[in-house]
């Protein structure tokens, strides 16, 4: 099957974050939206057939997966990482950053040091923030182009911060690393080295451009497996961010008992029931459709890359390796993070997000999602070029 992504969808008028919250947000009411991490596509076909048969049964009682969709994870896992996963490792949440909130509070307490590596998603500060845990960062290092690791800060800030949890982003959001095999065993050999546990957030594992390869990083030894709690979900892959609902993988019996029973402290209990079909339906038939999401990704990513470069030679971008989420560099503008963040939204009309929402080095960038039609990230960027031609033209 060959699927339509250049179809523009009107998105307007659904409730969606995106598109019709814009003056809630502080933004301009007619501001383009390339902000949150959710695509513009519909859904793989298989996906919306599902649902439709669930509809039309009618009954929408309390849910929970069996071993069906087990058997559709673990080949799902299996066939695209070479990841075998046990059934008894398995917990279902709402979504990685319901999960990210449980974590915390099962393995760490009140003033404990939980490392991040900024610039990255947002909600990790903001949980360590909200659950009275001491933030401990390793910020990222951008060197010719391209984002690495201060790994000797990461020990020195472990050991002097007397960290106990790191939260790794893989692949990195916003700054669009896949990790190589050498980086992340490394990390994990020093949290080894520590004692320090790790949440790993995978959502974005299967949004990888050619020539990268995203590997699970409880996989890699046997012993991060069992320090490990993998966060995972189908709505970043196939658009079901909505519908709530993630996998987790924990190995250790006591730290899986442990988020159990913060879990349970939470009042939740079992998982949505078009989450449950929507995930089941994306893993069984939604891959040749990835495979084709991924083309076009690519030329998104060609296009805007050229546009660029031809068009606003003041900006460019930070190359992704993977994800549908674009790091693009603004600094040779000179405006101070307030200001450019005015500019954007009020001079170009433009709805993204701002860099220092992620943190330590996020001045002078911007994120922006180019999982759109091609005709909606052209508007958007011709949007850019006109503020830029009329308040900050090359001279």
């Amino acid at each position: 099957m060959n699927y339509d992504f250049d179809k523009v969808v009107d998105r307007k008028n659904t409730d969606s974050v995106k598109y019709d919250l814009a003056v809630q947000h502080g933004k301009p009411h007619d501001a383009l939206p390339f902000w949150v991490a959710d695509m513009d596509f519909k859904v793989p076909p298989c996906v919306a057939d599902a649902l439709r048969d669930r509809v039309d049964h009618g009954i929408f009682g309390y849910s929970e997966t069996g071993d069906e969709y087990f058997d559709v994870l673990k080949n799902w896992f299996l066939r695209r990482f070479n990841w075998e996963i046990k059934r008894d490792w398995l917990i279902e949440t709402p979504g990685v950053v319901t999960a990210l909130y449980i974590g915390i509070r099962a393995v760490t307490k009140p003033g404990d040091g939980i490392l991040i590596q900024q610039p990255v998603y947002h909600p990790f500060a903001n949980a360590i923030n909200a659950l009275e845990r001491k933030l401990v960062v390793n910020q990222l290092i951008l060197q010719n182009g391209k984002y690495i690791i201060d790994f000797e800060d990461f020990e020195k800030k472990i050991i002097e911060e007397s960290v106990k949890l790191f939260i790794l982003c893989s692949p990195h959001n916003p700054v669009g690393r896949v990790w190589s095999e050498e980086e992340l065993i490394k990390l994990g050999d020093i949290c080894l080295k520590h004692g320090v546990l790790v949440i790993a957030d995978e959502i974005h594992a299967d949004l990888i451009y050619s020539g990268h390869t995203q590997l699970v990083f409880s996989d890699l030894k046997p012993a991060f497996l069992d320090i490990c709690i993998t966060c995972t979900a189908p709505s970043k892959t196939f658009n079901l961010a909505g519908l709530q609902l993630a996998n987790l993988f924990i190995a250790n019996a006591e730290i899986r008992s442990a988020f159990l029973a913060e879990f349970a402290a939470s009042g939740l209990s079992q998982s949505n029931a078009l989450g449950i079909v929507s995930c089941q339906a994306a893993y069984n038939g939604g891959e040749e459709w990835l495979t084709q999401l991924l083309e076009y990704l690519t030329g998104n990513l060609d296009f805007m890359r050229q546009y660029l470069a031809a068009e606003i030679p003041q900006i460019s971008i930070i190359e992704p390796e993977g994800t549908y989420l674009v790091w693009v560099d603004f600094r040779k503008l000179g405006l101070s993070s307030e200001a450019l963040n005015e500019f954007i939204s009020y001079k170009a009309k433009l709805w993204l997000s701002n860099g220092p929402l992620f943190g330590m080095g996020g001045e002078g960038f911007q994120r922006v999602n180019i999982a759109c039609p091609r005709a909606t990230l052209h508007a958007g960027l011709t949007r850019l070029k006109d503020a830029v031609s009329l308040y900050y033209p090359l001279r």
